[in-house]
């Protein structure tokens, strides 16, 4: 880990446009990013804050924001093969739909970094994907986590400027606190409380519970557990993976009586599922639903293969239940369903029956680096939904929060 950090953190430095370039002071680390501030070496000025995180591919994307305030995007993989000071084009798609060609510089063999010009730093800011090709490579990147990311580099730059290297720490935190980096006050952002639902699942005999980021995302106060028909526990957080959009909880082991078993072997496409949850709490029913379907592919959106798509059909609520497979154990975790408006403008079709569930190697990774025992099983004989149902009651929960968001923004 701590290898990975001091390459990234080169190659950060080496990404400021103005000559060489030192640190990071303080510190950044939003989920899988790392970073912090950074001088340019030869005049000793605040130059840029940035931030790299690396992906299944290799590949190292960096964000960063310079002191001009224009954003700064980098791509670095040890497979290239580039001329330092060379122009290097390269063709970015945002979700499938807004293209633009950047021209980037290559600051090392390894390492090509541009500077977005506006109308493109504002289409990144909003996008969940981004497609990158620079010759004959093609590079994905989801960029789920980056909105988090991107308030916190605005903060760092706005208290570097202010403050100089006296104001390097924990911009992570820091960021959380107001900082006027023109002579311009920030206007206050009205925020609103508003009732989170989603649902989880017990993993282990220890009470460890496994959900989603964005469900217990913005949660402030307690977070609740709910076995249908069973009185509210009060959860706690022992890790999260906001990059995989993974969370562990944990409650007292008294609250339970059973917990899921991971299938041992990988689901195939065309294998039927079975996904339970707790869609639209206090609007439908307030027990769980069954819905059932095929795994349609074994990747997610631009081939992540991070998520099986499956036909089973979900909705806001059903994020971090269990899918199942027909001897009942976990086979993935219910995670998205399409953007239906979004696709619609890019292809002028309706989308039908085209959800997403994480695959159990993300989840098992996550379970192993929080040192959970979990249980694996092979799939047996079949079971009927009914039963799958009843047995899946005793482990699935309702997973409900209070959470502060801004008034005008929309949760996703």
């Amino acid at each position: 880990m701590f290898k990975r950090l001091f390459v990234a953190c080169f190659l950060l430095g080496m990404a400021v446009q103005v000559g060489n370039a030192a640190g990071p002071f303080g510190r950044i680390h939003v989920g899988n990013w790392n970073g912090g501030a950074f001088t340019n070496d030869s005049t000793g000025a605040f130059s840029h804050c940035a931030a790299s995180t690396s992906y299944a591919s290799g590949v190292l994307l960096l964000v960063g924001l310079n002191a001009d305030n224009s954003w700064l995007l980098g791509f670095a993989s040890p497979g290239f093969h580039l001329t330092k000071g060379d122009t290097v084009p390269i063709d970015v798609t945002f979700d499938g739909q807004s293209e633009a060609r950047l021209f980037a510089t290559a600051n090392s063999e390894i390492l090509a970094s541009a500077i977005l010009p506006p109308n493109v730093a504002r289409t990144f800011q909003k996008a969940s994907l981004m497609v990158a090709v620079a010759g004959r490579t093609t590079l994905q990147f989801n960029l789920t986590s980056t909105g988090p990311l991107l308030k916190v580099l605005a903060g760092c730059v706005g208290r570097m400027k202010a403050e100089g290297l006296n104001g390097a720490g924990d911009f992570t935190k820091l960021a959380a606190r107001p900082v006027v980096a023109s002579d311009t006050p920030a206007s206050p952002k009205s925020s609103r409380t508003v009732s989170q639902t989603g649902t989880g699942f017990v993993i282990s005999a220890a009470g460890h519970i496994v959900t989603n980021h964005h469900v217990i995302d913005g949660c402030t106060g307690d977070i609740h557990g709910n076995l249908s028909g069973e009185p509210a526990t009060t959860l706690r957080v022992v890790s999260s993976d906001e990059a995989n959009d993974l969370a562990l909880l944990q409650g007292a082991t008294t609250s339970f009586k059973t917990f899921a078993k991971i299938r041992d072997r990988s689901i195939r496409s065309g294998d039927s599922v079975v996904a339970i949850g707790y869609p639209y709490h206090g609007l439908l029913t307030s027990d769980f639903t069954v819905t059932t379907g095929i795994v349609s592919s074994l990747s997610g959106i631009l081939n992540d293969t991070r998520f099986l798509q499956i036909s089973a059909a979900i909705q806001p609520g059903n994020s971090g239940g269990p899918l199942l497979d027909t001897s009942g154990l976990i086979v993935g975790m219910v995670a998205a369903k399409i953007n239906a408006l979004r696709f619609v403008r890019a292809t002028g079709n309706i989308p039908e029956n085209i959800n997403f569930a994480i695959k159990t190697g993300t989840i098992r990774d996550f379970l192993d680096n929080s040192v959970v025992p979990y249980e694996t099983a092979e799939a047996k004989s079949d079971l009927k939904t009914a039963e799958i149902a009843g047995n899946a009651r005793a482990y699935t929960l309702l997973i409900s929060c209070t959470a502060t968001e801004p008034a005008e923004s929309a949760r996703k």
